[in-house]
């Protein structure tokens, strides 16, 4: 077998309305799509993947995200120019999101930059940039080449 990315990521907000309101506004600015948009459901496609959003159930209504818990840890966006990064950093602060850390280097990868912000519940996001295929790179692709 040979997957060929992810194709969906789905989060459960402790607050619905507000995570719906702050992802209205960055999915579209990530190139996505709008696809469902219900009372219990928000739905964005595009860059290969989709981002959903559901509404929890009354027992978790209002919780907040903790990172450090069981489950997911972080959702990371990967952007195809580094300049995406200082973009995207300049929209998230005119839209009042909580940055993490703005644009910065990091080792995990050679000419990995990235920023990490948070939704309205505290859940970690990140939008990075590796040039080329970074740590995708197989030995029958060329390091030079850009992701599809």
């Amino acid at each position: 077998m040979d997957i060929n990315g992810v194709a969906h990521t789905f989060i459960t907000a402790g607050d619905f309305e507000a995570s719906v309101a702050f992802y209205r506004r960055l999915l579209p600015f990530l190139g996505m799509q709008i696809v469902a948009d219900s009372p219990d459901t928000f739905y964005g496609v595009g860059g290969r993947t989709g981002f959903g959003i559901r509404r929890p159930s009354a027992d978790h209504a209002g919780a907040r995200f903790d990172q450090g818990r069981i489950g997911l840890h972080h959702h990371c966006w990967r952007a195809r120019e580094r300049g995406d990064i200082d973009e995207a950093f300049a929209f998230l602060t005119s839209i009042g999101a909580r940055v993490v850390h703005g644009p910065q280097e990091d080792a995990f990868a050679p000419g990995y930059y990235s920023i990490l912000f948070e939704d309205p519940d505290g859940v970690r996001l990140e939008i990075n940039h590796v040039p080329g295929r970074g740590l995708f790179a197989t030995e029958s692709q060329t390091v030079g080449a850009s992701l599809d």
